[in-house]
C-alpha cells in the first residue's frame, strides 16, 4: 500500500488474511483507490458520535448504521459519575421495586362526583380566594394567557367579579391566591382551574382509602381548559355544575358501586385509545356504563346527547385514576421514580418519589403538531396541562403504538407510533400488567419513569397534548406531541444522595385524602 503524505510517498505493504491488498491514499491530497481500501467484501460499520463520521466510509460503498448514541448525562463529568453510582445501587434497586409494586397494586374506582370544596379542604375556606391550577407553583404575574383566561372565568364563575377586567383586579390586587393541583391530590387538564364550586370526580382505591381527584371535561371546542372566555363557555360551565354533576351523581348512586376505570382503560387501549389525547373509545365504554342509569334522571337526553358528543370527557378519569396511582408510589425513600409530571405553560417540573415534594423545573417546551386553519406554530402557547401525569402511568406517548389513528391528529406516522412506545420502554422501570399494547404483541405499557434511564440514555418522556392559543380568550388551535426537558431530570439526579451501601427502603406514611 502506498500512502502519499504533504506529496512525499512513503511505501509499505499490508496483508489481510494471507492476500496484500494494495491501496493509494492521499492525506491533503484527492482520495484514491477507496474501493481497496474496504476490500471486495461487504463491510458493516456502526458509527458512534458525530454524525459525520458515518459518511467517510458511507461514501466508499460501506453499509453504514449511526447509532443514535450521546454520552450518559450529557457528558456532565459530576453527573456521569453520580448516574454511576446509582445505577445497580441495592438500596435504589429495592426501593424502585417498592415503588413500582405501590403504584402497580392501586385500583381506581370512580365513586363519586362533588363540589371541589367538599372534596379539597384548602377550598372550603370563606376567608380564602383559592384557585388551583395545572403544573409546578407559579404567581400571577407570571402566567400564560390561556391560564390567565382560566383564572378569570373562575372569578366569574364564582361571582367573585362581575367582569373580565374586575377579576383581572383582584389578581392584580393579590386577593387572589393560587397553588398547584398537585397539592391537593388532584389533577386539571390544559390549564386545569379549579376553583371552589366546580364539580369534581373522585378516584378512590378502596385497599388503601386512597383518594385523587379532577375535574369534568368540557368536551371540544371553546373551553376554559384551553382558555377560551364568553358567555358560551361560561354558560357551558354552568351547566356542568347544575345539571351535569348532578346527574352523573345520581346515575353512580343509581348503580350502587363505583366504576372500574383499570378495566376501561385496558379495553380501551385494545381499541385504538391511548387515553391522553385519544380516548374514543374509552369515553364510549365509560357512557355504556352509566347510560341506563342516566336515562333515568332529570334532563337525561340533555345529558346524555352531551357525553355522547365529547370524546375527551374519560381524559380527566384517566388523569385522576393515574394521579392515584403515581401517589401511591411516593414517598419511597432512595426512589429514582417519578410520580409526577405536569406543565403550567411557562415551566415544566417533575417530582421523584424518593426526594419529597420537591419540584424539579426547566422552561416549558413548543408543541410540534398539526394546527387548526388559520393558526401556526406562532400563534401556539408552549406545553401546559397536567395531563403528562397519565405518561407517568404508562398511557399516553407511552402507549402511543395502541393509537396509531391518533397520528392524524398530533402528526406523524404509524412507524413513528410504535418506535416512541419502544423507547420509553428504556426509560421505564416496569411494564403495566393489565394495560397491553397490540401493536406491539401484547407486552404491557411501559411504566415508571426512571430518572436514572432518562439520563443514562439521553431519551426523555414523549407527550401527546393539545395546544392552546398564546393569547387570553382565544382557546384550542391544535394538537401533537412534545416532551420533557432533560433539565428536569438533570436536576433532579444533582439532588438525589447516594446511600449507604447498607441502606434499605424506609416506608414512609403517606396523608390520604379524607
Amino acid at each position: 500500500m502506498t500512502a502519499s503524505v504533504g506529496g512525499t510517498p512513503d511505501r509499505m505493504t499490508a496483508s489481510i488474511g494471507d492476500t496484500p491488498d494494495r491501496m493509494t491514499a492521499s492525506i491533503g491530497g484527492t482520495p484514491r483507490g477507496t474501493t481497496a481500501l474496504l476490500g471486495a467484501a461487504p463491510v458493516r460499520i456502526a458509527a458512534v458520535g458525530v454524525p459525520d463520521f458515518a459518511e467517510v466510509p458511507r461514501s466508499a460503498g460501506a453499509d453504514v448504521t449511526a447509532l443514535d448514541w450521546r454520552p450518559p448525562a450529557s457528558g456532565e463529568p459530576e453527573l456521569a459519575w453520580r448516574l454511576a453510582e446509582l445505577t445497580g445501587h441495592p438500596a435504589v434497586e429495592a426501593a424502585n421495586q417498592e415503588a413500582v409494586a405501590r403504584l402497580l397494586a392501586v385500583r381506581p374506582v370512580w365513586t363519586r362526583v362533588l363540589p371541589a370544596r367538599e372534596a379539597i379542604p384548602a377550598l372550603d375556606d370563606s376567608g380564602r380566594r383559592l384557585l388551583l391550577h395545572a403544573g409546578p407553583p407559579l404567581a400571577w404575574p407570571d402566567m400564560c394567557g390561556p391560564m390567565r383566561a382560566g383564572v378569570i372565568g373562575a372569578a366569574l364563575l364564582e361571582g367573585w367579579a362581575d367582569s373580565a377586567e374586575a377579576a383581572e383586579r383582584l389578581a392584580d390586587g393579590g386577593a387572589l391566591e393560587f397553588a398547584p393541583c398537585h397539592h391537593h391530590e388532584a389533577v386539571g387538564p390544559m390549564g386545569g382551574i379549579i376553583s371552589p364550586s366546580m364539580p369534581l370526580i373522585e378516584v378512590e382505591d378502596r385497599a388503601t382509602g386512597r383518594r385523587a381527584y379532577s375535574n369534568l371535561n368540557e368536551g371540544a371546542g371553546r373551553c376554559l381548559r384551553y382558555g377560551a372566555l364568553g358567555e358560551d363557555v361560561m354558560e357551558r360551565l354552568r351547566w356542568m355544575g347544575s345539571v351535569l354533576a348532578p346527574a352523573l351523581s345520581a346515575a353512580l348512586h343509581a348503580r350502587g358501586e363505583g366504576v372500574d376505570l383499570r378495566a376501561i382503560t385496558a379495553q380501551a387501549l385494545q381499541m385504538g385509545d391511548e387515553c391522553h389525547s385519544r380516548n374514543t373509545a374509552a369515553s364510549a365504554l365509560l357512557l355504556r356504563e352509566l347510560a341506563a342509569d342516566l336515562s333515568g334522571t332529570a334532563h337525561a337526553r340533555e345529558v346524555l346527547r352531551f357525553l355522547s358528543d365529547n370524546h375527551y370527557w374519560f381524559l380527566n378519569f384517566s388523569m385522576a385514576a393515574a394521579k392515584l396511582a403515581t401517589s401511591a408510589a411516593h414517598g419511597v425513600p432512595h426512589s429514582t421514580l417519578v410520580t409526577a409530571f405536569a406543565r403550567n405553560g411557562v415551566e415544566v417540573g417533575i417530582r421523584v418519589s424518593g426526594l419529597g415534594d420537591a419540584w424539579f423545573t426547566a422552561p416549558a417546551t413548543q408543541v410540534r403538531g398539526l394546527y387548526f386553519a388559520g393558526y401556526g406554530p406562532e400563534d401556539a402557547n408552549p406545553d401546559i396541562g397536567d395531563s403528562a401525569i397519565t405518561e407517568t402511568y404508562g398511557l399516553g406517548g407511552f402507549s402511543l403504538a395502541a393509537a396509531p389513528a391518533i397520528t392524524g391528529f398530533v402528526g406523524g406516522t404509524v412507524e413513528e407510533a410504535l418506535r416512541t412506545s419502544r423507547e420509553m420502554a428504556r426509560i421505564s422501570l416496569a411494564r403495566h400488567e393489565a394495560y397491553r399494547l397490540p401493536a406491539l404483541g401484547g407486552v404491557g405499557a411501559p411504566v415508571g419513569i426512571d430518572v436514572r434511564a432518562v439520563l443514562d440514555t439521553g431519551i426523555v418522556p414523549v407527550v401527546t397534548t393539545g395546544i392552546s392559543h398564546r393569547e387570553p380568550g382565544i382557546g384550542q388551535i391544535g394538537a401533537g406531541l412534545t416532551h420533557a426537558p432533560l433539565e428536569c431530570f438533570a436536576k433532579a439526579l444533582e439532588a438525589i444522595r447516594v446511600p449507604a451501601l447498607d441502606a434499605a427502603p424506609v416506608a414512609v406514611a403517606v396523608a390520604v385524602s379524607p
